[in-house]
């Protein structure tokens, strides 16, 4: 098989990297990765000189931090497309860890540019650049109300979620009127509620920056809820449905906040590396933010309840605990509207939830010395610093 180019993925060792390296090899590319190996993703692996045992060996790993300039810049030799992945991950571990997410997410996606751009060879070389954004720099999603059409609210009122009023109210004076999920366009003013937000945001804005300044054809992908094998099991800030997961495997109920209604989007990782790969050799997707999801949203309650019966659970009485807490700052309802990725990118999504929940479950088994339980430690934390309610 002939190359067709040389790949830099920064955090390609990770759960969507991974999967973004898997779907390069397929199509024919050479890749290198280049990741720190996070303690809290992949456990003592970078001690002890491992890596992960799912990331190919036909893949040349580069173990480094992307704030290192001179480690970047090696890692950009003979490279002509760029993925940058690397990114802490965790909406509410962001909001009191401040200084390392910025570090780590803005600076350091801020350094993999300034190396790309300013080495020797390294900037004329690249002819293609793809950024992992996220559906959380929106804030809350798009909703219709009765009388005033389309709005967008921003975050529920302190006084409304104590009163546990969990849906969205129209925010145009005197109306107050519940409001209707519609789907998130790109054109929708984004609204990032987190420090993880801002990180990704920055991202986005940077690397769309940079490549128009420097004519490198550049798209971002505003990844919704990822899921899929390779999830860190036992980090209580992956995603939902690893710590769901995590919970079912120990015998506990999953957690719920609010009353389980919020709709979200829930794509696979598989489907989120055929859109880079997409993106990467799309024609006509150059300078574009686009949404990457199903297109079907899904609520939380439902995903619980998926997960339980899968795992079996249900046989023994299991239902989702519905905490009726709220977290600050957590958004109601967002999920994608995914036309522009069916138009530029000829992308379209091919795992169900049901059939991506049978898998995963089935993989979680496996995992079941690896999956450890810690959401009531991360709760407790969240709650001594105000960042969850109390029940």
């Amino acid at each position: 098989m002939t190359v067709k180019g040389k790949a830099l993925v920064t955090g390609g060792a990770g759960f969507i990297g991974s999967y973004i390296v898997d779907e390069l090899l397929a199509r024919g590319y050479d890749v290198r990765v280049f990741d720190n190996l996070e303690p809290q993703v992949h456990g003592a692996l970078r001690e002890n000189g491992g890596r992960p045992e799912y990331l190919s060996r036909d893949v040349e790993l580069v173990i480094g931090d992307v704030r290192d300039t001179d480690a970047v810049t090696r890692a950009l030799e003979g490279v002509d497309i760029l993925f940058h992945q690397a990114a802490l991950v965790g909406v509410p571990q962001s909001m009191y860890d401040i200084r390392r997410y910025t570090d780590i997410n803005a600076l350091g996606g801020a350094t993999v540019l300034d190396a790309a751009m300013n080495t020797r060879g390294v900037r004329d070389r690249l002819r293609k650049m793809v950024v992992a954004s996220s559906m959380s720099i929106y804030g809350e999603g798009a909703y219709q109300c009765p009388d005033h059409g389309v709005v967008a609210p921003k975050l529920r009122p302190l006084t409304q979620l104590q009163q546990h009023r969990w849906a969205m109210e129209c925010p145009r004076p005197g109306c107050g009127k519940v409001v209707t999920a519609t789907p998130t366009t790109e054109e929708k003013t984004l609204q990032p509620l987190s420090i993880y937000a801002i990180g990704k945001r920055d991202h986005e804005e940077m690397f769309l920056s940079v490549g128009r300044a420097y004519a490198i054809p550049t798209v971002a992908l505003r990844y919704w809820q990822v899921y899929g094998q390779r999830q860190a099991l036992s980090n209580p800030y992956t995603g939902v449905g690893a710590i769901f997961c995590s919970r079912i495997l120990a015998g506990n109920a999953p957690p719920v906040y609010e009353d389980g209604g919020q709709l979200r989007d829930f794509v696979h990782a598989k489907d989120i590396a055929r859109a880079n790969v997409l993106a990467l050799e799309s024609t006509t997707a150059t300078d574009h933010a686009i949404n990457i999801g199903t297109g079907n949203p899904i609520s939380i309650a439902d995903v619980a309840w998926t997960l339980i019966k899968e795992m079996g659970a249900d046989r023994d009485g299991m239902t989702p605990n519905v905490l009726n807490e709220f977290r600050p700052g957590d958004t109601r309802d967002c999920f994608p509207d995914i036309s522009l990725a069916r138009e530029l990118l000829g992308y379209q999504p091919q795992i169900t939830f049901a059939q991506g929940a049978t898998e995963l479950v089935g993989w979680v088994r496996e995992q079941r010395g690896l999956a450890v339980d810690r959401f009531e430690v991360a709760q407790k934390e969240l709650r001594e610093r105000g960042l969850a309610t109390a029940p």
